[in-house]
């Protein structure tokens, strides 16, 4: 299935798994979502649009690390350092720098020849 029909299909699960616990309750917005050519159009209740707004709003993508200290873009690496400006984040991603810049290679180790 396309990320489209994923989107979709999704949107309007979502919308009438809340519809259905008070499907009296007032329409307070109509949603499209245009989706190429064609889409979707929903009516949106009073509880499915404050579910909606709760989802948005506590979605938490694992990729975020929170903004740098320095330029605050949002585009930190695993690491902690910033992919905007380059530095190193916070306590532990000056940590991380700090050893890295004291690391010193061991010498090779002698084959016994």
């Amino acid at each position: 299935m396309e990320t489209s029909e994923q989107l979709a299909a999704a949107v309007r699960d979502f919308v009438a798994r809340i519809d259905d616990l008070d499907p009296t309750a007032p329409v307070v917005a109509d949603v499209s979502i245009r989706i190429g050519s064609s889409g979707v159009s929903f009516s949106c209740r009073e509880p499915v649009a404050a579910a909606l707004i709760a989802a948005l709003r506590d979605y938490y993508d694992p990729r975020d690390q929170g903004p740098c200290d320095h330029c605050g873009s949002r585009r930190m690496d695993d690491n902690f350092v910033c992919r905007d400006c380059g530095q190193a984040n916070g306590v532990f991603g000056r940590m991380l720098a700090e050893r890295a810049g004291r690391f010193v290679e061991s010498p090779a180790l002698d084959d016994g020849v």
